[in-house]
């Protein structure tokens, strides 16, 4: 088993920065392809960004998110500048087993998920 925990979420205005973390225990290892997905009320969860060999992001986060790892502290970063009142959502952290050349887009290829953080961001 896997357990992610996010933190970092928080409300901001327009405009502003946060980094969210995803911190991994139990069998976690650097072989898992991590990702980041938001949701908000009555949708799908939509992927975000992704850390397989290629790095791939959800179009409307280019150049504004970025996703970074740091294996000896078994922990994803999601950077997110300029936010905007539509990146208002929960952000989840996902991850699957394998080195992947892309990151899978469909929240259901995910092994593991962790509960969630809030991030509001008002105009």
């Amino acid at each position: 088993q896997v357990q992610l925990v996010e933190s970092g979420g928080g409300s901001v205005q327009a405009g502003d920065s946060l980094r969210l973390s995803c911190v991994a225990s139990g069998w976690f290892n650097s072989r898992y392809t991590m990702a980041w997905f938001r949701q908000v009320p009555g949708k799908e969860r939509e992927f975000v960004a992704g850390d397989a060999v290629n790095i791939v992001y959800l179009d409307s986060v280019k150049g504004r998110f970025t996703i970074s790892r740091d294996n000896a502290k078994n922990t994803v970063y999601l950077q997110m500048n300029s936010l905007k009142p539509e990146d208002t959502a929960v952000y989840y952290c996902a991850a699957v087993y394998g080195v992947r050349s892309y990151s899978p887009r469909v929240a259901d290829e995910y092994d593991y998920w962790g509960q969630g953080t809030q991030v509001t961001v008002s105009s």
